[in-house]
């Protein structure tokens, strides 16, 4: 950055924050949350909007929402099953993300000033570091997409166990010295795949939960996760800055590896299953007097 400084980067940077923050007027409501609240004649305006906007057409029937306190009236009587019911199948269409990140631009770095690493800083010497942050940045686009399309195919459990172990095969060439060109690429296809891996979590988290909670149990969720983000940096970036470069990479496959098969541990696959609104206490006293 010839011109600017990294504080110019970062302002600049935020810019679209605010671009997002304007147009969350356009943003539609919820569906459950409109027919949670008894507001089915919003919810069937949505649902108009959407059909128009996939140039499909809403299937005939009453849109019914079984929490109303009964303000509202249903519209379009018929005989039909209902259009949006908790009693329907739903379908819906974690931390790794930050650390990855923060280990991968101390990797592409090159400023640890070790004289002998399997990953020496003479592989960037003559490229900018902020081109090889550009150029791993653009790895979040596949990643998204690559996410948007095994999410609803394959289920969350299993998507989320396929990427991390990706990012793992992606790292461990790096644990042996690589060209810059080949390091820039194993550093792409980790990060795209560790992105793929948060957005899957990012729907899945909310999904476990009743309507009723399910922010704050998400939020909270989210929340202790984010210490996760805090010491991330504090142990990759201060691996790769002591020449522990091999030792931050094998800590990194350990993680991801631990975390794949957690993924696959996990009591419920919600791809596909119905969402509740409301937690079953009934139920879950009957299974605890059964244990």
């Amino acid at each position: 950055m010839p011109r600017l400084n990294w504080r110019w980067l970062l302002a600049l940077s935020s810019v679209p924050s605010f671009a997002q923050v304007l147009l969350y007027g356009l943003v539609p409501e919820s569906l459950r949350y409109l027919c949670m609240k008894g507001h089915t004649s919003d919810a069937h305006k949505t649902l108009e909007k959407i059909a128009v906007m996939n140039q499909r057409k809403l299937p005939r029937g009453m849109l019914v929402s079984h929490s109303t306190s009964g303000q509202e009236k249903e519209f379009a009587p018929s005989k039909l099953s209902s259009l949006l019911s908790p009693k329907r199948k739903t379908f819906m269409g974690s931390n790794s993300f930050f650390s990855t990140f923060y280990i991968l631009f101390s990797l592409s770095s090159g400023q640890s000033g070790c004289s002998s690493t399997n990953l020496s800083s003479k592989n960037f010497q003559d490229t900018s570091l902020y081109g090889e942050t550009f150029i791993t940045s653009w790895a979040e686009h596949p990643g998204l997409l690559l996410s948007a399309i095994l999410v609803d195919r394959i289920g969350r459990k299993l998507s989320m166990m396929f990427m991390f172990i990706m990012v793992c095969i992606y790292l461990l060439p790096l644990l042996t010295h690589q060209s810059a060109i080949l390091t820039t690429g194993l550093l792409f296809g980790a990060r795209m795949f560790a992105i793929g891996t948060f957005t899957v979590a990012s729907i899945y988290c909310p999904e476990l939960y009743p309507t009723n909670v399910q922010a704050a149990a998400a939020g909270t969720a989210r929340a202790i996760g984010r210490l996760g983000g805090i010491v991330a940096p504090l142990v990759a970036v201060g691996l790769v800055t002591g020449c522990h470069q091999t030792t931050a990479i094998i800590v990194f496959v350990v993680v991801m590896v631990v975390s794949a098969i957690s993924s696959m541990l996990f009591p419920y696959e919600t791809n596909g299953r119905e969402l509740s609104d409301t937690a079953d206490i009934s139920t879950s006293k009957e299974a605890i007097v059964e244990q």
